[in-house]
This record gives structure tokens, sequence and C-alpha cells, in this order.
């Protein structure tokens, strides 16, 4: 239990300086970020919306042992995010333009599972009756 908390706190640490970095860079308009996020063909006020959920994601996902659920919706962004900007990237840029998605997506991937280790997730029947 001790190697998966540290591989989760680990992993969410590395995923909110990423997700971090890049919700802070798309707010303030970071040459880099914007040009290549305008040249995937995003509009202006996308890429805002976009910096504020991924802060906002940020910020939920380093509370300890709080909003368990509302991690579950931050992890379907990230990977969301991860997602379109693999494909946008390998439609428009080209499959080496992907890596970073790639990366991104096998860090997520693990914590996740670590999340889903230290936290499961408890299903039932509710009685409607």
């Amino acid at each position: 239990m001790r190697t998966s908390r540290i591989t989760y706190w680990t992993g969410a640490a590395l995923t909110s300086l990423w997700f971090g970095a890049s919700g802070f860079f798309e707010l303030t308009r970071n040459p880099l970020v914007w040009e290549i996020t305008q040249q995937l063909g995003y509009p202006s006020h996308f890429i805002y919306i976009l910096g504020v959920a991924k802060l906002s994601g940020v910020a939920v996902l380093l509370t300890p042992n709080r909003l368990l659920r509302l991690k579950e919706w931050v992890f379907a962004g990230i990977f969301f995010d991860i997602l379109f900007a693999f494909f946008s990237k390998l439609a428009v840029l080209g499959l080496p333009a992907t890596v970073d998605a790639v990366v991104a997506f096998g860090m997520v991937s693990v914590t996740y599972a670590m999340f889903r280790k230290l936290y499961p997730a408890t299903y039932s029947m509710v009685s409607l009756a």
C-alpha cells in the first residue's frame, strides 16, 4: 500500500505540474502554446476555457482524501484532453508531434490505476422503493 501511495502522489504531482503549467500558459497567452493550439485549429476562447479547466482540475487532484468523485471527473477530463491532443497533432503535425501525448497518457494511466487501488470504487444498487 505504501508503494501505491507513493506512486499515486508522485504521478499526481507530475500530472499537476504538467497540466498546471499548460493551463497557466494557456491563460497567459504563452506564444509557444498558443501558436501550436491555434495551428491545430482550436479557437481562442476555447484555449482560455481549457486553461481554467486544467487549473481547476489540478486543484482537485492535489486535494488529499477528499473530492474522490470529482477526481474521477478530473481524470476523465485529462484523458479526453490527452486523446484530443494526440489525434489533433497526429492529423495536423504528424506522428512525431504526438510523443508528449503518449508520455502523458502513460503517466496518467499509472496514476489513475494507483488512485483506484487506494480508493476502490464501490458501486451498489440503491432501492428506490
